[in-house]
């Protein structure tokens, strides 16, 4: 038998560790959730996409009765930009998101986002790393936490044993 240990390196940055250019990403991010359809789950989620243009494509999540048509905010991102930028690489990913599920009314709109980042489903993740393996050059994750934000290298630190060959 031989055994594997798997292993993810995660960066935790405070926000003024962030470059100018993450900042307004993760401020893009927050922004978009607010343009979010989340009737069902209460949960607002948002991304901001870098490309290699410089241009920042935003995403939310969209909900449906029919769950399953539905697309979360990771996937509107990387798909709208696949779409109106075919050739263009990807470079750097924010998530960020929210819910005033369980919060008092009236509370300071930023006290809603998660204290702890969140990360893309697995459904974003392979989505992702097939945009990231097309390029051939990683694509960076801030995943922001009103505590914290973390750094993820490449969407293949986040799903080891992926497939890449299709």
């Amino acid at each position: 038998m031989k055994e594997h240990i798997i292993q993810t390196r995660i960066e935790e940055l405070t926000p003024e560790e962030l470059s100018p250019q993450e900042r307004e990403l993760v401020n893009r991010a927050k922004e978009a959730t607010r343009r979010s359809m989340a009737d069902y789950s209460k949960f607002h989620v948002g991304a901001a996409l870098l490309l290699d243009n410089g241009e920042i494509i935003e995403g939310s999540n969209q909900e449906n009765a029919a769950y399953t048509s539905g697309t979360c905010a990771e996937r509107s991102a990387c798909f709208y930009a696949g779409a109106r930028y075919p050739d263009v690489p990807f470079r750097k990913l924010a998530i960020a998101a929210w819910t005033s599920e369980g919060k008092p009314e009236g509370m300071d709109w930023e006290y809603y986002f998660q204290r702890d980042p969140i990360s893309p489903c697995g459904l974003c993740r392979q989505a992702l790393l097939e945009y990231e393996t097309k390029s051939g050059a990683p694509i960076e994750l801030l995943l922001y936490g009103r505590d914290r934000i973390y750094r993820v290298r490449s969407v293949a630190d986040l799903l080891p044993l992926c497939f890449t060959e299709f």
